[in-house]
């Protein structure tokens, strides 16, 4: 016994200087010494709450208390470490028996405050990981682990959130914090995939899925997960075979299935409506198509090839002004010399588009025949000619007086290759002096009657 005071009061001069280690190798001298007294147990939980090691701290604070159940510095420091592991209820019961045998505790009437705050940070952190409210939760979290420095657990769901929030540098850098202090926490492990599986990084997801469910095979939520990223790859590998093999109508629909496999997933996802945007474009669905690329975008703003292929379909469905805000949030971002080109042919295509359109003015495609245009000249020109509306009020013989000469104008043009081709190009061509207006309105039917008689 006596050689026991001696190292504890060996120890307690360490503890005095700061040398923790030095302390707790003596206070362990102590207790090999005289292993039934309670104070050496105490004195060497204190030593180990120093060195950060909790969990050995609590062992000997319950040891302590054990030993001699009005040891009220035991239960104190059992009640400490219980709260910085995270066992907030065992926390304030340890305290409530201090405050049992010293009623005036100012130390144990504080952390039992703690204990029940850690208390509601848990209930409103459980409660919004249910309603998906992910920020409250790392909210919640940060202010549980200010009071549960070593709980792993409150770092891991931190952790966990902030992937699904998609900050999975923030993730990355938790997880592989425990992983260095704990290269088997299979909790961590899985924190670690679910960031691959979000960046869609999937092969690397699924073996660090696979090492969590070998250290813990009843992962449930690391189970999942790989379940979840071995389908999503599988679905949209096979909707990128049919796509190639042209089997349109089978990759829209592969992708669709994928897209309900993890709506968590955001960049897979954004890939999978561009690709069913993709599809649906080769489907001649544009309406569809542009929605696609929208929520892709929605998803991820930064998404290059969503915005391009949103741009081509505004432009197949002559939606100019669209195709020209989204090339140009393209080249902003990539000014490469292709996506100028395709911001300058949208810019053109809206400039032609603002004027009339002699090919709608005729009823023909922009790739008609000289022999097709003059036909449609001559059905449009006699559906207008005045002739035919001599017999009507005033008000229409001058709107059909209105569209005579405006198919008039658009054979001028169109029939002429200089000016058609200058047209085409989009230039102005009454800017240009290349175009008279069609002529005057007797001119005009001189020229129908002379060339297209009734």
């Amino acid at each position: 016994m006596l050689d026991a005071e001696i190292f504890k009061e060996q120890g307690n001069a360490y503890y005095s200087k700061k040398d923790y280690p030095a302390a707790f190798n003596y206070y362990t001298k102590a207790i090999d010494a005289s292993p039934k007294t309670a104070s050496y147990y105490g004195n060497r939980a204190a030593t180990l709450m120093m060195l950060c090691r909790f969990r050995e701290a609590l062992e000997d604070s319950q040891q302590a208390v054990r030993l001699d159940d009005g040891f009220m510095k035991g239960h104190l420091r059992e009640g400490k470490c219980h709260l910085s592991l995270g066992n907030a209820m065992a926390a304030a019961r340890c305290f409530q028996k201090v405050l049992e045998l010293e009623p005036s505790n100012k130390e144990a009437q504080l952390e039992k405050k703690n204990a029940t705050t850690l208390l509601e940070y848990e209930r409103m952190a459980d409660f919004s990981f249910d309603k998906r409210d992910f920020r409250k939760v790392v909210y919640c979290m940060d202010r549980a682990i200010a009071l549960a420095p070593t709980c792993q657990r409150f770092k891991i769901l931190k952790a966990e959130c902030l992937a699904l929030l998609g900050r999975y540098p923030e993730a990355q850098s938790v997880a592989s914090d425990i992983l260095r202090m704990d290269a088997t926490n299979a909790d961590a492990l899985y924190v670690r995939g679910l960031c691959l599986y979000y960046e869609d990084c999937i092969d690397k997801a699924v073996q660090f899925f696979v090492q969590a469910l070998r250290m813990a095979p009843d992962h449930e939520k690391a189970r999942l997960a790989c379940r979840n990223a071995k389908a999503l790859k599988a679905k949209k590998e096979e909707g990128n075979q049919v796509f190639k093999n042209c089997s349109y109508d089978a990759a829209y629909q592969l992708y669709t299935e994928a897209l309900a496999i993890d709506p968590n997933n955001i960049k897979t996802n954004a890939k999978l409506y561009c690709n069913r945007a993709t599809a649906g474009a080769k489907l001649k669905k544009f309406d569809q198509a542009i929605e696609d690329c929208t929520k892709a975008i929605k998803l991820d703003d930064t998404y290059i090839k969503a915005y391009l292929r949103r741009a081509q379909c505004y432009m197949d469905t002559e939606l100019y002004e669209e195709a020209v805000r989204d090339y140009e949030k393209v080249y902003q971002t990539e000014k490469t010399s292709e996506h100028k080109q395709l911001l300058k042919t949208a810019q053109m295509e809206l400039k032609k588009s603002k004027r009339k359109d002699y090919y709608k003015v005729l009823g023909v495609g922009k790739n008609a025949t000289e022999d097709e245009i003059k036909k449609a000249y001559r059905k449009r020109a006699l559906m207008h000619h005045p002739d035919r509306h001599s017999s009507a009020t005033a008000e229409v013989q001058k709107e059909e007086e209105k569209k005579f000469k405006e198919v008039g104008e658009a054979f001028t043009i169109l029939s002429d290759p200089k000016k058609k081709m200058r047209y085409d190009s989009g230039h102005d061509l009454e800017d240009d002096g290349c175009f008279d207006g069609g002529g005057d309105f007797t001119t005009h039917c001189f020229f129908f009657i002379h060339f297209f008689p009734f």
